[in-house]
């Protein structure tokens, strides 16, 4: 794992992991740029429009990935939200079996480059309330000097077990961001676009409401249009969100990320290989989009990377050196990838309903059984059967390698990755 992390100055006595993070080059330089991290709930890749599902669910979002650099191969380790944060703030995929790790009290202590960033003001948004699965303790033990909102800190009213609307909790992060005179890194957790979809009443004339017969909701991924026109709810408070805060001054000088917490379970059809169907990759595969006007080139990036990505490819990108000490990568600084190329473009998954770990990497999908020891392997571009000589064993013994040196890995952090003294 140390070739595929970066790790130059290995220390095999106490398995330490620390390095240096590189910053970019290719990215003109942001005087201490802000950053707002959107966490999308539920934002499934195969139900989305830059996947070109026919029912063209999120049109703004679409436009929006055509100016920034789209990741189209971003992949949540796990299913859950509280998996999907914990990997972005940590960085190490969340590998217990049972309930989450923000719910270990053996676990919640950990590093995060959140704390490198000591020039910057850090806040959390929800609309709701963070007391579930610890989220609360896993923020505010290991970030120093949060600011949390919840929903009592706003003056917009609760529309449903999840707080306020993702509308207003983005108009309310924005009146807070707006004020800031020190740089910023934010971080704003939406909720809407899950059960019970609630569309607030003022917004729906915004929504164009549809509503389509079972067989054609199956044909494109989704279970009711209740679900459908969530996602439609979803990129209309994206879109206000934005032209929000383009009226804003500290917008010029803000990196916009936006990725999915996690992906959901369900029939892509035709819009994906089968394998997203049959082993379910639609679970954990979601988009991701760095958006700066002028500052990030527009690119489609095919490569696969990971949740626990995030933050140090935001470090890189605000040329910050600092020590990474977990898993993540500056994916903006990796070599070129190909689909032959599975050190660096590959993102580990698991699946803990059917106790399988796997490896998305170049142009296969492995996955392995942790309770039968079994493996197979699946091609990623087509629906063709492999070739008896596909992959090659190479390929085979490098996926497994890294399978499960990504699992074992993980299971060591998550005891060894204890915050420094702030």
């Amino acid at each position: 794992m140390a070739d595929v992390l970066g790790i130059k100055n290995r220390d095999t006595a106490l398995l330490n992991f620390k390095r240096i993070l590189p910053v970019v080059d290719s990215v003109p330089a942001m005087e201490k740029p802000n950053i707002v991290l959107v966490i999308c709930e539920s934002f499934s890749a195969y139900k989305s429009s830059m996947w070109g599902n026919p029912l063209n669910t999120t049109p703004y979002f679409n436009e929006l990935c055509k100016q920034g650099a789209f990741f189209k191969n971003c992949f949540s380790p796990a299913y859950g939200t509280a998996r999907g944060i914990w990997a972005i703030i940590t960085g190490i995929p969340d590998v217990t079996e049972f309930k989450t790790a923000s719910r270990n009290p053996n676990l919640v202590d950990q590093h995060t480059i959140l704390n490198d960033l000591k020039d910057y003001e850090k806040f959390y948004f929800l609309g709701g309330s963070a007391s579930w699965a610890n989220i609360r303790g896993v923020l505010k033990d290991n970030i120093k000097g949060l600011h949390l909102y919840e929903q009592q800190d706003y003056s917009s009213p609760k529309i449903d077990v999840w707080g306020i609307s993702d509308k207003n909790l983005f108009l309310e992060s924005n009146k807070v961001l707006k004020k800031q005179e020190k740089p910023f890194f934010a971080i704003i957790q939406t909720a809407d676009n899950h059960r019970p979809y609630t569309i607030p009443k003022e917004d729906r004339p915004h929504i164009k409401m549809r509503s389509f017969p079972k067989d054609t909701l199956d044909k494109y991924g989704f279970w009711t249009n209740e679900e459908l026109n969530a996602y439609a709810y979803m990129d209309y408070t994206y879109k206000i969100f934005m032209e929000a805060a383009a009226k804003e001054k500290y917008f010029n000088n803000t990196i916009f990320v936006f990725v999915g917490d996690h992906g959901i379970r369900g029939i892509a059809g035709d819009m994906m290989p089968k394998v997203w169907t049959n082993q379910s990759l639609t679970l954990q595969h979601v988009p991701m989009l760095f958006y700066a006007p002028g500052k990030i080139q527009p690119q489609v990036i095919e490569r696969k990377v990971s949740q626990v990505d995030i933050m140090p490819t935001i470090a890189g990108l605000i040329n910050k050196p600092v020590i990474n000490s977990t898993m993540g990568r500056n994916i903006f600084a990796l070599p070129p990838s190909s689909d032959s190329d599975y050190i660096s473009n590959h993102a580990f998954v698991l699946d803990f309903d059917r106790r399988l770990i796997g490896l998305v990497g170049g142009k296969y999908y492995y996955e392995y059984s942790l309770q039968t020891k079994g493996e197979g392997f699946y091609p990623l571009t087509h629906n063709n059967p492999l070739l008896p000589d596909e992959p090659t064993e190479k390929e085979r013994s490098l996926f497994r390698q890294l399978t499960l040196g990504y699992y074992e890995t993980a299971r060591y952090l998550l005891f060894h990755n204890k915050k420094t003294s702030h």
